[in-house]
């Protein structure tokens, strides 16, 4: 299984393109946490239950091994995301011809329950935006990195990896390698490019030192910052800024999202901002804050505006 497994990885990054946190990913779902925690891996499953062969896998195993997850406490969009990535490796191993017939053909995930992303209001951005401190390198960078990921809706993974070629301050754009090594441009607005200017000239070249690198964003030993390390710089900010929401790069992602289409913009436009290949994923951010949506009630229902004017008559 391992030698079929690492040429599957092989696979995954040279012909599919594949970031590395997806392969990481799909690492980690297939072989399990290897160093701490629980064993919850397909493979250390297949182990478990003295199954050595990738044909012995069949619709009743995988129903046990979902059950085997939920008996653990682990919720359904963990378990749909090891399906996902069990799915790809028996496609893969459908089209070398190491398997005769795919389990996985009609098997379903689990029912994800529908729920509203998550974001910040204005108020609660422009907070978080101004906790850094601009005295230091690591505050200048840090406002660069907070108002990017605002600006611009990018995933994190496509944060850390960028470099200084990618970025144009001139036409305050990005150029932007997504999943599957697919290329897109960003827009980012004058607040955004005024911080990574500032970071640019003044913040990096201290981090950097006498190091040599093209990455834009570095931690402060001069090297690439880390997709780990940026999750803590947005919860030490949240903390600061007394937003009473748990504060991920992600949810810079919905916030910018959900304040485009808030602000009237079209959804395909938000598409091709996000990345998104499919509409579908893009239509989660459809929903408005009940400020929007008391705007758009008022504006748009004949009754509604006739019975907020004697309202206001009244008054």
């Amino acid at each position: 299984m391992q030698e079929v497994f690492n040429k599957y990885i092989n696979y995954l990054e040279a012909e599919k393109g594949a970031s590395p946190y997806t392969v990481r990913n799909y690492s980690n779902d297939l072989l399990g946490n290897r160093k701490r925690g629980t064993e919850r891996g397909f493979f250390q499953f297949l182990r478990l239950k003295k199954i050595s062969s990738l044909e012995e896998v069949d619709k009743r195993i995988l129903r046990d091994y979902m059950s085997w997850l939920m008996d653990q406490g682990v919720v359904k969009p963990s378990i749909a995301r090891k399906l996902s990535a069990i799915r790809s490796f028996y496609r893969y191993l459908m089209r070398e011809g190491v398997i005769s017939s795919n389990p996985l053909e009609k098997a379903s995930s689990p029912k994800l329950d529908k729920r509203l992303p998550s974001f910040l209001t204005v108020g609660e951005t422009v907070r978080l935006l101004e906790v850094p401190d601009l005295a230091k390198p690591q505050g200048q960078r840090d406002r660069a990195l907070l108002e990017l990921l605002y600006a611009s809706g990018l995933r994190v993974s496509e944060l850390v990896s960028l470099d200084l070629e990618q970025v144009n301050l001139n036409t305050n754009e990005i150029r932007v390698r997504g999943k599957g090594s697919k290329e897109r441009m960003v827009l980012i607005g004058e607040p955004a490019a005024q911080a990574l200017n500032t970071y640019l000239g003044r913040g990096r070249p201290e981090l950097l030192g006498k190091k040599r690198s093209s990455a834009v964003f570095l931690n402060r030993y001069g090297g690439r910052l880390p997709a780990r390390r940026v999750q803590k710089i947005l919860g030490k900010y949240a903390n600061a800024a007394n937003i009473d929401k748990r504060v991920h790069p992600h949810l810079l992602r919905h916030t910018f999202a959900t304040h485009l289409l808030d602000g009237g913009a079209d959804l395909r436009v938000v598409q091709e901002l996000l990345g998104h290949a499919q509409l579908s994923s893009t239509q989660i951010y459809t929903h408005v804050t009940q400020s929007q949506a008391r705007k758009i009630y008022l504006s748009a229902h004949p009754m509604a505006q006739k019975k907020d004017n004697e309202l206001e008559n009244k008054e």
